[in-house]
């Protein structure tokens, strides 16, 4: 194998290393709205742990955190979008953005639903259910999932993998 290919194999590695980062930048950002301080954030603090996993630098880590909670003095605007459409088959699709360029996104989506029609609002979304999942791993070895799932006002659980069980809930 020659010099060029273990060049380009590098670059692939590193771009997907870096696109991975921008996103993980993006939600630190958004998370480190409600507070710069991960103990206080439980949303940070999660975030930060998924960054931490994917061998993100702390330099960048402490510098999307900064730049999120304006201490940069840089202000951050992303902006959640939700698009409703059809692929192709009429399967109906909902696609949920976050995005600092809305006309950027909107271009983006508009190739995406190309072969298939990008719908308006509540086109699709009477179709999907809306709701939270929560996974937990029972502590103790005689925990009845049912019934704690009743009394944390779940909507259903449903048996997960290695033992765990999956709540349904209200979002």
């Amino acid at each position: 194998m020659g010099a060029q290919w273990k060049v380009k194999h590098k670059e692939a590695a590193a771009n997907a290393k870096g696109r991975t980062f921008g996103k993980l930048s993006k939600e630190i950002m958004i998370a480190a709205r409600a507070g710069a301080d991960p103990d206080m954030n439980s949303r940070l603090r999660l975030v930060v742990e998924q960054a931490k996993k994917a061998s993100m630098p702390r330099e960048t880590l402490e510098r999307a955190i900064k730049k999120g909670a304006g201490l940069l003095g840089e202000s951050v605007n992303f902006e959640r979008l939700t698009y409703e459409g059809f692929a192709p088959h009429r399967v109906p699709v909902i696609v949920e953005c976050l995005t600092d360029n809305i006309n950027r996104t909107v271009s983006e989506i508009r190739v995406l639903f190309r072969k298939g029609q990008l719908g308006a609002a509540g086109s699709v979304s009477w179709d999907f259910l809306y709701q939270g999942m929560i996974e937990a791993v029972p502590t103790a070895a005689g925990a009845d999932a049912d019934e704690a799932a009743i009394e944390a006002g779940a909507q259903d659980c449903e048996p997960g993998e290695e033992g765990a069980t999956l709540f349904l809930t209200e979002p």
